[in-house]
This record gives C-alpha cells, structure tokens and sequence, in this order.
C-alpha cells in the first residue's frame, strides 16, 4: 500500500514505479509517452492522478484532459480541452501553423483556409514546446478511448515526435478500446486486477470493509477490479443481504450500484445530474442554463457529499464514466428527450453541439435534424475533420425517413471515413448501403468503397469480391466506371497473387472499348501480368505522360493530377522503370503531405520504399518505410502494417543484424493469413533467406528462396512478379548445398515461362546470373558477361554487385586473379556504402585471396551516415543546405527544439562542431 497525499494505492507498486521514473526523467528534460490500458474500474485515474500529484511536487507542470463519449464526434473537442489554458500563445507560432490550428477551434480571422492536418498538428506541438520553454510538461489524457479521432491524430503525431522535448505524455484507455492511432506508437502498460492478497488489502481500507460469506462474495464478484471492490464493499455495507442475492455480470452490477444512490437524492439533484450526463462535458453555465429555474448551485451539494461528482470552477466531471452511464440509463426515455432538447435550445452559438443534441432528442426519424448533422459535417470537413464528419453523416444517415437519402448519406460518410484512413469503419458503412436502396450509382459507389477498406488490409478476395461485379456489370453502360474499379482492383489482386482474380481482370479489361482517360487499364495490364503486357504497357506508359513533374514550390495547378502520379508511379516500379518510380511516387508523396489522407499516403510511401530500396537508396527507403508505417498504424492499413517492417527488416538481414530482422518478421507476420497476401509471403522468404545467407547458412536460405517456388514438377512461381527477382539467390545457394539439379528445373521452368513475354533490364541480368552460376567454364563466363553488360544493370546496384563478386569468385577459382581486381573492387565500393556487412566481409576476403590489401573505408563517411536515423539524415541535409532550425521543423513536421535537439546528436556521429561543416561532411544525395 502506498501512500499518495490523502489517498492511498494498494498492490501498485510497480505501475507506481515506472510512473515515478517517467517523472523523474522529464525533470531532467527527457520526453516520454506512456499508454495505461485496464478494464473499466482497474485504477488508471487513480494512477494518473498519483503521476500528476509526483509531478506537482517536482515541479512539473501539468496538463490535463479527459476524452467524452458525447465529444466523441466533435472534431478536436479534446485537444481544445488540452491547449485552452495558452490558447493566447498561439499568436507566437509561424502563421501556417498558427492559422491551422486556430481554425479548426473556430479562433481564425476567418479567412478561408484549406485545412492541413498535419500543419493543425504541428502547431499542437509547437505551441507545447514553446510553453516548456519555462519547464517541463506533463500531458495527462483520461479515457483516451473517447476522444474525438482528430485529438487522437494529434496525440499520435506528438507522441512521434516528442524526443528533445522536456514534454511527456501520459495516457489511459480500456484495454478493449485502445485507439489505433497510438496501439502500436505508445509504450503500453497493463492495468492488471489485483490479485488476491492485494484485493484483501483494499477491503481492509474501506470504511466498513466487509466480513465473512459477504467478503468472499465481494472479492468473487469484483475479480481484483478496484472500483467494484470499493463500490460492491459500499453496497454490501448499505444492505448486508445484497451479498447473498445472484449476481450480474459485472458491468451491469457496478452501474445498478452507482444508480442505487440517485433515489436518495433532491429531486433537483437528480436532474442536474442528468443532464449532466447528458451534456457530458458542457460547461457548469450551460447545464444550469438548460435546468432553467427548477435547480440551482446548492442543489449539487448532495451529489458532492455522495461522491458522485465533483464541481470544479465552472465544470461538473463525474467520479467514473461508469457513473455518468448509470445516471443516464437510471432516467426514463422521456426524461433523456427533454435534457437533451433543453440542452440544444441553451446551446444556441455551438451549432455542432446544438446538432448532435437534437439528434439524440429525435424520436424516430427526423430529417430536420439529420440536416442539421449534415450541416455540422459540413463544418468539420472544411476544418480537416473528416473522422468527425463521417461520424456526423453516420448520425444523420440513421434519422434520415427516406431509404435513398440514407444511402446517400453513407456512401459520404465511407467516403469521408476513407479520407480520414479508417478501412475497417469504411466497410462497416458501406455495407449498410445495399441494405437500404437499388440505386445503382449508389450501390456501385459504396461497392467501389468497401473493396477500398478491404484491399488496404489482407483481406484481398473480399476487396476483389466488391470490385469485380462493379466492373464488369459497367462495361457496357459505364466503362470509365469499370477503369476505374479495375484500377482499384488490381492492387489487391497483386498482393493476393491469386491468378483466377488476374485473370478475370485482364478479361473484363479487354473488352472496355478505347477511352480517353486509359490509366485504369495500364495499371490493370501491368499490375497483373507485367512480362507478358510490358511493350503494351510501356507504350501506353510513355503516352500517358510526357510532361515534365512540376518543380518543388510550383503553382499546384500545374503539378500533376495526383492519381495519375500514384497509378504511373506503381506501374513504373512493376515493370522495373525504378527511377521512374521514384520520381514519381516521390512527388506524389510531396502532394499527399499537403492532405489527410493517410491511407493513400501509407500505401504511396511503400511503394516508394520498395523502389528506393531496390535502387539502393537504402537511407531514404529506411525513412519512407518509417513514414508508411507510422500513418498505417494510425491507419489500421494492415497490409502496410505488415509490408513495411518486413522490408525493414530484409535492410537488417542484409546489414548483418539477423537476430532483429527475424524478430522483426516474426513480429509483423504474427496472425497474418500469409498464404492469402503472397507477395508478403515471398518478401517474408526472402528476409528470413537473406538472414541465413548473412550467417553463412546456406543450407536454410537455400529452403527459404526455394519456397518461392512450388514444389510440382514443373515448378511454378508462388507470386507472379516476386518470386523471380530471387531466382539467383535461390540458384547460389542451391550451388554451395549441392541441390543444383532441383535449382536447375526452376531455373530452365522459369525461362520458358519468361519468354512468353518480355523481361526487364533487371529480370534479364537476374536469369543471366542464375545461368552463369550453373553452367560450366565458357557458358558461365558468357552469362556472366551477359548480366553485366547492359549499362541499364548500374540502377539495382545491390544485385549488380553480387554479379560482379560472383563473377570475381569465378574467375579467381580459375587463377584469373587480375581480371577479378576490378570487379571485387566495384563490388566492395556499393557493399561498403549500402552497409552490408557480410558481403563487404566476403568481397575483402575474395580481394586479399586475390592478392590485394583493401584499404580501410573511409572514416566518417559510409560507418557515421549509417550511424544517423533518415530522419536525422533529413535534418543534417536541411541543415546543410541553410535552412533555420524553425523552418525545418515547418518541412517536417518538428517543433524546432527537437530539431536543434537532433542536431546536438548528429554533429558527433559526423565528427563535425558546427553547422557550417555539415555541407562536407555530407555526401551528395543517391552517392
């Protein structure tokens, strides 16, 4: 039991401990984020209250803010909670920010803005940074699981970006609700019951705790929960008889016991209380008003002294949510319609809130109101709060009489829902549409909608199942509709690997006649069947766009449409245009910067990392798999979920940190229905396989690539355009464990398979190199020579270096030792950038055997790059090229103290003092 002021916690220790230190690192300007998660009722207010009252002492000041059931849905309701007290400081932040997040309060001048979600963010953070200027922060988030998802995409970006910062932010939410912006951000802390002897322990320090058959009931039927051991113990102590009638479940029991205590009170008490409850967190001014003159001030006395409220200043909090649902649920239906409708008269200036109160007063439907949530998502959409405008027309949609108005109303709400990157809330919403209309617009619109939420998962047939019927029943009557649901389909289609769905693709896509706009169908011809379309697709490619990509800073209208970036970008890096790719993709990512959309911006930054990395900019391909992640985790995009940090972890395989890449996988695949998703599958192989081959295991990598192949005699790929890239590394690895001949009929079923198309610059050089490592003296030498001779081969320096070693080691075998020099040299030099360990340790060891002394690399340059995070490369570049510290936290998305506080631990690694040495200190950008 430990003592904490005028309370006391029982069985905490530990959790106490941890909070203790978290305190005491941010007195000693360390940031931190911390997650508590429990079950209603395990103590997480009373640990937060404890952590405050630690950090009051400290002298630590403490922000605080408690998420509301019924603010849920007003965008930003909890952050404006959080910042109301230095509101006024806002005036000091850079006008882009200031004007953000000012507006999506109401605050601006009211000139018309475009909405900027991470610029609202961004401000957050400034602002809080700029408050710790005169000593720590501690930011202390109640009910985290109510907040509105705008403050929640906040909390999720500061929690980011905290490092540096004399700030830490401190969270609890049910364990059943944890908002998926912060599940995998946070570090968690599990709330536990308590176990038995502890439980004891609390009874004891009850006022009349209770004893014998009524102490083993209580201790039963509270489970170690501390709030239904306190309440049942109060409960048994009111009426001893209690303890021996049946039981509810516990939820159901601990809201009886907190309504028991409402009879007792004033009738006036109880009213208040009500609406209370039913204004949530309102403000005390706005309840009184509403109560009108059947209350006053004194009549909240005898809720006070029962403990059921607590009246602060000019609010009323309720001691438990639990105890805000009792007395809401303890009222009868017509006295929840009359709170709520007195409420939306008094609140007269506050539409939003005005809108959803006359929506819970309806009875029934009511278009009225359902306008009026129209109006308010309306509202939310120009300030950026899309989650809060889908919750809105989801509201409006169910009060709406007519079928067909309801169904439009849900397709915008899965629209907004889909720009907020909700996947899983869009297909909940679209699939109410069918169910309510035969309008084929709307029916093919929510169909187009929910394979979207599917196909940013796993669940790739699902997608496809919405999506495929929508186009092919549009090929007559709307064959831009059946483009575009192609186009949409093909992603999943991709991923699953499944060629029934490829198939079916390809088939309705022939039979849409010539448009104007053929996008759809170039991303369909290439995404499933890239060898086979690849002088069609890159025809059609070449035709799409000629236009040069507007500079950096250019008038938007002339920057490219960004859908056609995104689908050129992708269907670049599938038929190995790479570069292409990634000037692109990379502009399509400076354009989604500049907009909410997360889940097009997770699934853009993948695939932006998958061409980085295979051209060898592993640095920036570190940085765009960070970026994807974070935004899919926010997100709930699983397949980025997943994708991302298997191809973080094939960059450790390859560095030599095999133990944390094989964590890494098995982390990200855990529960993931692999043989479904085959691309990650293969990928999967392929990280675990170039883990095996980092070690030396050659034996276990070979059984790795060879899995991306089937085992029939005829071997077939497992993914389409995945499995190929590893054919040479399955070949080499087959070659040192003597299974050559089973490699060599994967080898010859592959080339008869490839030539039935065209194959890539990089395809070709990958089969010249599996060619050359099974045959024999003249034949391996011409296919050697073969997989370097197209100067195109220098765009996949990784793959180009391991020809080149392999050739060198051949060669030497054949005491050619000065024709291997060269090549072991070039090799050494990409090895020695990209930071692959055991490659550059194979190279040197082929170089001394060869009769050369390698030199040592270059101090400060390759070894001190590797040593910076991408984004503490990032801020060394900006740096470099002159920018103040403010602006470059303005370009990513950093208050500017934690940018100096990146660069006080970048000038060691660089072996640098000063700012005006990071320009050589640096090498150019893609060296």
């Amino acid at each position: 039991m430990t003592p904490l002021g005028d309370e006391w916690i029982v069985g905490r220790d530990h959790e106490l401990a941890l909070l203790s230190r978290l305190v005491d690192a941010l007195t000693t300007g360390r940031s931190g984020a911390l997650l508590m998660t429990g079950g209603p009722g395990a103590g997480k207010s009373a640990l937060l209250d404890a952590a405050a009252r630690m950090a009051r002492r400290s002298g630590v000041r403490v922000l605080r803010c408690r998420g509301s059931e019924g603010e849920s849905g007003l965008p930003f309701a909890g952050l404006h909670q959080l910042l109301r007290p230095f509101l006024d400081l806002a005036e000091g932040l850079p006008a882009r920010q200031r004007a953000a997040l000012l507006g999506v309060f109401g605050l601006d001048d009211g000139t018309p803005t475009v909405s900027d979600p991470l610029l609202t963010s961004l401000g957050a953070l400034t602002l809080l940074s700029d408050v710790a200027e005169h000593g720590p922060l501690l930011l202390v988030i109640d009910d985290t699981h109510w907040l509105d998802l705008g403050t929640l995409d906040v909390l999720a970006f500061m929690a980011r970006r905290l490092e540096g910062e004399p700030v830490a932010l401190l969270l609890a939410a049910r364990d059943t609700a944890v908002p998926a912006q912060l599940d995998r951000q946070v570090d968690r802390l599990t709330i536990e019951p308590l176990d038995p002897a502890a439980a004891g322990r609390l009874l004891d320090h009850q006022p009349r705790p209770p004893a014998g058959r009524a102490r083993s009931r209580v201790l039963e039927q509270a489970a170690g929960v501390p709030l239904a051991l306190v309440e049942l113990a109060r409960a048994v102590a009111r009426d001893p008889a209690a303890a021996h009638e049946d039981t509810l479940p516990l939820t159901d029991r601990l809201e009886a016991i907190f309504a028991a205590d409402l009879p007792e009170l004033p009738p006036a008490t109880r009213e208040l209380l009500l609406f209370a409850a039913a204004a949530e967190s309102a403000e005390l001014p706005v309840i009184l008003s509403a109560v009108g003159d059947r209350a006053t001030p004194d009549d909240w006395l005898p809720a006070e002294r029962a403990g059921l409220v607590r009246v602060d200043a000019d609010r009323v909090r309720f001691r438990h949510p639990l105890i805000r649902s009792a007395v809401y649920r303890a009222a009868t239906y017509t006295e929840r319609h009359t709170a709520h409708r007195a409420l939306a008269d008094v609140l007269v200036g506050d539409p939003d809130r005005r809108a959803w109160h006359h929506a819970a007063a309806a009875s029934g439907v009511d278009e009225e109101a359902a306008r009026e949530l129209d109006d308010s998502a309306a509202r939310a959409q120009r300030r950026g709060g899309y989650a809060a405008a889908a919750t809105a027309l989801e509201r409006a949609a169910r009060l709406s009489p007519d079928p067909t108005v309801r169904a439009g109303r849900l397709v915008r709400a899965a629209t907004m829902a889909m720009y907020a990157g909700h996947p899983r809330w869009v297909g909940e919403l679209s699939a109410q549409v069918a169910t309510l209309t035969d309008e084929p617009t709307l029916l093919a619109e929510a169909s187009l909608r929910a394979g979207w939420a599917l196909a940013v998962t796993t669940r790739f047939a699902g997608s496809l199942g919405f999506l495929l019927p929508v186009a092919e029943a549009a090929v007559d009557e709307d064959p831009v509709l059946t483009l575009d649901a192609l186009a949409t389909a093909t992603t999943p289609a991709y991923n699953s690997g499944a060629p029934e769905h490829r198939q079916k693709i390809l088939r309705i896509a022939e039979r849409v006649p010539p448009q104007e706009d053929e996008i759809g169908r170039l991303w369909a011809l290439a995404g499933c069947d890239p060898v086979r379309n690849r002088a069609r697709a890159l025809a059609m490619f070449a035709r799409a766009w000629t236009d040069p990509l507007a500079e950096p800073g250019a008038r938007p209208e002339l920057d490219l449409p960004l859908a056609r970036m995104v689908v050129l970008g992708g269907t670049a890096w599938v038929l190995d245009e790479t570069a292409e790719a990634i000037r692109l993709l990379g502009a399509a990512m400076d354009h989604l910067r500049r907009s909410p959309t997360s889940g097009a911006n997770a699934t853009v930054a993948q695939a932006l990392a998958l061409a980085l990395y295979e051209s060898g900019s592993w640095t920036e391909a570190r940085a765009a798999l960070d970026e994807a992640y974070g935004l899919a985790a926010e997100g709930g995009l699983e397949n980025v979920v997943v994708g991302a940090p298997v191809l973080r972890a094939t960059l450790l395989a390859l560095r030599g940190d095999t133990e944390e890449a094989r964590a890494a996988v098995q982390r990200a695949v855990h529960g993931i229905d692999l043989p479904n998703c085959r691309s990650l599958q293969v990928r999967t192989h392929y990280a675990l396989g170039a883990a095996a081959l980092a070690e030396g295991d050659h034996a276990a990598a070979y059984d790795r690539f060879r899995a991306v192949y089937t085992r029939q005699p005829e071997p077939e790929p497992l993914h389409f355009h995945a499995s190929d890239y590893y054919l040479a590394d399955l070949v080499a690895a087959a070659v040192r464990t003597g299974r050559a001949e089973d490699a060599r009929l994967v080898l010859d079923t592959t080339r008869r398979r490839l030539a039935e198309g065209e194959t890539s610059a990089r395809l070709t050089a990958i089969v010249h190199r599996a060619d050359a490592l099974l045959s024999e003296q003249d034949d391996a030498e011409r296919h050697f020579t073969a997989a370097l001779a197209d100067p195109a081969g220098d765009r996949w320096p990784f793959e180009r270096a391991q020809v080149r070693l392999d050739y060198a080691e051949w060669l030497r075998r054949r005491r050619r030792a000065v024709e291997a020099r060269p090549l072991l040299a070039a090799a050494l030099e990409v090895f020695e950038r990209l930071g692959t360990r055991p490659w550059t340790d194979r190279t040197r060891a082929e170089l001394r055997a060869a009769g050369v002394t390698p030199a040592s690399p270059p101090a400060g340059s390759a070894d001190s790059l590797a040593e910076l995070t991408p984004q503490q490369l990032q801020i060394a570049r900006l740096a470099a090229a002159g920018l103040t510290n403010r602006e470059i936290g303005e370009r990513i998305f950093l208050s500017p103290r934690t940018v100096g506080f990146h660069l006080y631990r970048i000038f060691p690694k660089l072996g640098i003092t000063s700012r005006a040495q990071l320009r050589d200190a640096l090498p150019e950008p893609g060296e």
